[in-house]
């Protein structure tokens, strides 16, 4: 008798896809470190993202000590500056700073040499340059009448042309090609200079009864406002 063959249903001839290894379970301090790996290769993980918000933390921190730091030196440059005005003395009446006493008598130097030079018939590259002598040679005195009189505008323009000879005697230095011209450059260095910085605290002294005076409708204007 034979043998009936059994009918196969279909997809019975295919085979089950094998199965998966089971992982096999480390101690627990392997699984840890495998954690702690896994953060660290994902960029989204739990150390990344620390490590952002220790990054913001520390770019804050750094901009706060900046302007701690900004803040602490104008109170420092304000403090100085309070102190130096506190140290000055207004003028007495008839008193000429002896800065100014001497940037007048420069600049009345300065016009008279100039008009030498001019009656003289000095030239400048084959001309004589008449209408501009004669203009600084008006400016000079102009500035030196000023100063004599502690017009602030005075002194502070006379200290703007001693500003500019300051410049162009350096970069004459540079570009000396004698010892005349060396010579010449230090000299005007080594009057200029001096001369500059002193005008700087004589300057402050002719303003100070000017800034009081301020001060004061200043403070007058706030207490009618008041009222």
């Amino acid at each position: 008798m034979a043998r009936r063959g059994r009918k196969r249903r279909p997809g019975a001839s295919r085979s089950a896809p094998p199965a998966a290894p089971r992982r096999r379970m480390g101690p627990p301090g392997a699984r840890a470190e495998e954690g702690r790996h896994a953060d660290r290769a994902v960029p989204g993980g739990a150390a990344g993202t620390n490590g952002r918000a220790n990054g913001r933390g520390d770019a804050a921190g750094s901009g706060t000590g900046r302007d701690d730091a900004m803040t602490r030196g104008y109170a420092r440059s304000r403090e100085r500056d309070e102190a130096v005005r506190a140290s000055l003395v207004p003028l007495a009446p008839g008193e000429r700073p002896k800065a100014v006493v001497a940037a007048a008598a420069l600049a009345a130097l300065i016009a008279a040499g100039n008009l030498t030079l001019i009656a003289v018939g000095w030239e400048v590259d084959g001309e004589r340059p008449i209408l501009g002598g004669l203009i600084f040679t008006a400016v000079m005195v102009v500035a030196a009448i000023g100063m004599w009189q502690l017009r602030y505008w005075a002194v502070l323009g006379f200290q703007v042309l001693l500003g500019v000879s300051l410049v162009f005697a350096l970069l004459g230095l540079l570009r000396a090609s004698n010892v005349a011209g060396v010579i010449a450059c230090f000299v005007v260095l080594g009057i200029a200079g001096p001369l500059f910085w002193k005008l700087i605290r004589a300057m402050a002294r002719i303003q100070m009864p000017e800034r009081a005076r301020r001060e004061v409708e200043a403070a007058r204007a706030a207490a009618e406002t008041r009222d």
